[in-house]
């Protein structure tokens, strides 16, 4: 069986957001999320009704970016 559960790291342990009776002693994955950072958009020259623009143009993207082996692009140094 698979089950997703949020939890929080904190020194050196995992504290789940909800109890899961059934897994103690279980093996687990732990996938570490990045926390979203806010973005300037004043800093990259552009307002909030811009950058609604370019969400609704790049939204057709989505489904492609979200796939698991793009994160290989996260890793890449900026240029």
């Amino acid at each position: 069986m698979v089950k997703s559960v949020e939890g929080v790291y904190r020194n050196g342990r995992v504290e789940l957001m909800e109890p899961i009776a059934e897994a103690e002693g279980s093996r687990v994955i732990v996938t570490w999320v990045h926390q979203a950072t806010s973005v300037d958009l004043r800093e990259r020259g552009i307002d909030e009704s811009q950058a609604a623009g370019l969400r609704h143009r790049l939204a057709q993207f989505t489904e492609d970016w979200d796939r698991p082996e793009m994160n290989a692009y996260d890793d890449l140094p900026p240029r």
